[in-house]
């Protein structure tokens, strides 16, 4: 048993709240709290914050006190929205919500 569940980078995208169930379950199933997720297994709408995708995918994994790790290069994403460097910068202060480039632990 691990307290981290590893999503492989190949693997369905992640598009809204039922998709993050089903993870949020199988985390369950191995105890983990920590869920690590590539950048590639977001649907491309979680990074256009006026969709909703991301507060609807976060929300939920917020809702069962189960940690995001969201993993890989999104500067991307990040050169196109002052809004989303804000977001990613706030989730970056706290504990649930964490981007980083690589993870290791």
């Amino acid at each position: 048993m691990s307290d981290v569940l590893r999503l492989p980078v190949d693997g369905p995208v992640l598009r809204g709240e039922q998709d993050a169930v089903d993870v949020i379950g199988e985390a369950w199933s191995v105890s983990a709290r920590t869920v690590v997720v590539p950048v590639q297994r977001l649907d491309e709408a979680f990074w256009t914050l006026s969709t909703r995708v991301a507060g609807a995918i976060l929300g939920k994994f917020a809702a069962y006190r189960m940690r995001v790790v969201v993993v890989g290069d999104i500067s991307g994403w990040l050169a196109g929205s002052e809004s989303l460097r804000a977001f990613v910068r706030e989730a970056n202060r706290g504990r649930e919500i964490s981007f980083v480039e690589s993870f290791d632990g």
